[in-house]
């Protein structure tokens, strides 16, 4: 039996699909990588201090000034001052008392200030900022208890009045890349399965036509034989050949011996 022969050549749309499929599938692992090392693991860090209750023990104000950067345009940068703010609080989970600070960028930026105020030309700015601030603790929370988060293997001495990153950003790391690489499989894999379920029913459909061609020719031989066996004599008989020309000249046997005229008639 001749073997079938079947296209496994992908359409101009069936091409498109898989190299849209492979380009999620590379944004996925690509965004994984780069939200992992720049959002993740700054994120599981954040979440490894725990919640705890602080109150405040004293708010002071060094004389010691610290510098900042602002920016006034594309090409325009400069220093400027702000004073620095110390609020000391009593945490209940380790009963000591500790440095409080906004979150974990303003503590990279500056461990011994509990505030960094968003950096202005005018230094006066700056103050007013941190006063602010001041105020709001000496005098609205000084009775009060609040959460704060604490770090005991990182941080003994400083703990956080919030959080920069949550769950949500732990969420949005995990959950963007993963959609992104399960959608561009999901593609390549619907995009093969039906070329490959294509292919099949077209080599399906050849078997089909070959094999109803071949029973064709199988009915219809016996049909011819038993047509020819009971058509009536003489249907399929051999044509007579054609009479001789009477021609003057006598044709003579195959072996025949020419004899004189003379000898002939005595």
């Amino acid at each position: 039996m001749a073997k079938i022969r079947v296209s496994y050549e992908y359409s101009e749309a069936e091409d498109k699909s898989i190299r849209l499929g492979l380009f999620l599938i590379f944004c996925g692992v690509l965004s994984l990588f780069i939200l992992g090392f720049c959002w993740l693991s700054p994120t599981l860090q954040s979440l490894q201090s725990k919640p705890a209750n602080c109150t405040v023990v004293s708010v002071l104000r060094p004389e010691e000034m610290f510098e900042c950067v602002f920016t006034c345009g594309a090409d325009c940068k400069g220093t400027s001052l702000y004073p620095c703010l110390q609020i000391f609080v009593n945490n209940s989970e380790s009963n000591s008392v500790a440095l409080l600070h906004f979150d974990e960028q303003q503590l990279v930026l500056n461990p011994k200030c509990s505030y960094v105020p968003p950096c202005e030309r005018d230094n006066q700015k700056n103050r007013d900022s941190v006063l602010w601030w001041e105020d709001y603790f000496s005098k609205e929370v000084s009775s009060q208890t609040f959460t704060c988060f604490f770090n005991q293997q990182r941080r003994p001495d400083d703990v956080l009045w919030r959080r920069s990153h949550d769950t949500s950003v732990l969420l949005h790391c995990v959950l963007w890349p993963m959609v992104a690489l399960l959608l561009g499989t999901l593609i390549v894999l619907l995009t093969v399965c039906a070329r490959s379920l294509a292919v099949r029913a077209e080599a399906l459909q050849k078997r089909k036509c070959s094999y109803e061609a071949g029973h064709d020719l199988y009915t219809r031989a016996p049909e011819r034989r038993g047509n020819r066996v009971h058509d009536p004599p003489g249907t399929y008989a051999d044509p007579e050949p054609p009479p001789l020309s009477s021609s003057p000249t006598r044709s003579l046997p195959l072996f025949a011996v020419p004899v004189r005229r003379r000898d002939r008639e005595h």
